[in-house]
């Protein structure tokens, strides 16, 4: 997890296409700037960047079930409910469940847990655009494969590691 950069999976763990599920874990760096000023003497991951984690796990989700044929940008989260603190070196465990796509929409429901105990959860909606359209697919594709999003979806039966049928 960089925090900084807005790198927030550091690994998809799981994908199911047919149930509509993806599991995903992030380890919270020990140090980052973010915790320089959030707070200063108590480290807190912001609530922010735990719904951007979501969104994240959200977005490859939507990647895997439309076999990279659109781009998923978070529009709207909606019933987020931040549970406990999440601290520096916490080990993240997120998932995320597909409830609709179609229409140029996807909505999920997803959640995050460390050691068994509830962090935070929210429907996402996002809106998904076609790679055709914007000038995104190589980069999200070589993120996807870094994190192991092809690794998962190849063990799930489904594609090559390069996302092909």
């Amino acid at each position: 997890m960089l925090l900084e950069y807005f790198q927030m999976i550091d690994r998809i763990e799981t994908v199911d296409l047919e149930k509509g599920t993806l599991k995903a874990r992030s380890v919270v760096p020990a140090k980052s700037p973010v915790f320089e000023g959030h707070f200063p003497g108590m480290p807190l991951v912001p609530g922010v960047l735990l719904i951007e984690t979501m969104a994240q796990a959200s977005g490859m989700l939507v990647l895997a079930a439309t076999d990279f044929a659109a781009m998923p940008f978070l529009m709207s989260v909606d019933g987020a409910k931040m549970r406990t603190f999440v601290e520096p070196e916490a080990v993240l465990d997120i998932e995320a469940v597909l409830e609709h796509d179609g229409s140029g929409f996807a909505v999920t429901k997803a959640k995050i847990t460390s050691g068994g105990k509830k962090v935070c959860d929210a429907q996402l909606k996002l809106r998904t655009m076609p790679f055709s359209e914007i000038p995104l697919g190589d980069i999200v594709k070589k993120r996807a494969s870094e994190i192991g999003l092809m690794d998962a979806i190849a063990r799930q039966g489904g594609r090559d590691e390069q996302g092909s049928k």
